[in-house]
């Protein structure tokens, strides 16, 4: 074996060794919400983030059974992805599938139903 070919095995399989594990995709879901999403849905998921008082209709309260009652994960991807009017929903809320990719998009559903009631 070559040394650069060594050298690639070494990366290629350094790469297989660091593939992040659910609890880092949950811990990845909270960084892309608190990236993406916290300014208008907040800290806590209640839609009451910095911008939402300047947002009519307010924000999708994460923490409301009745939120949760209506909508399983496809629907909830759909939204993230597409944007709110996509789905009859207020076009102020984003279309974020040109910036995350459907990984990225089911962290950030993982991390917001830790929002839910229990």
């Amino acid at each position: 074996m070559s040394r650069l070919s060594f050298v690639f095995a070494v990366l290629f399989a350094g790469t297989l060794v660091s593939a992040p594990s659910p609890v880092a995709a949950a811990e990845d879901g909270a960084t892309l919400y608190k990236t993406y999403c916290l300014t208008c849905h907040g800290e806590t998921g209640k839609g009451d983030g910095a911008a939402s008082a300047s947002l009519t209709p307010k924000p999708a309260d994460f923490s409301e059974a009745a939120f949760w009652k209506t909508r399983d994960d496809a629907a909830v991807k759909k939204v993230i992805k597409e944007g709110g009017a996509a789905v009859g929903k207020s076009a102020m809320m984003i279309a974020w599938g040109s910036v995350l990719d459907d990984a990225k998009i089911d962290a950030v559903i993982k991390h917001i139903k830790t929002f839910q009631p229990k």
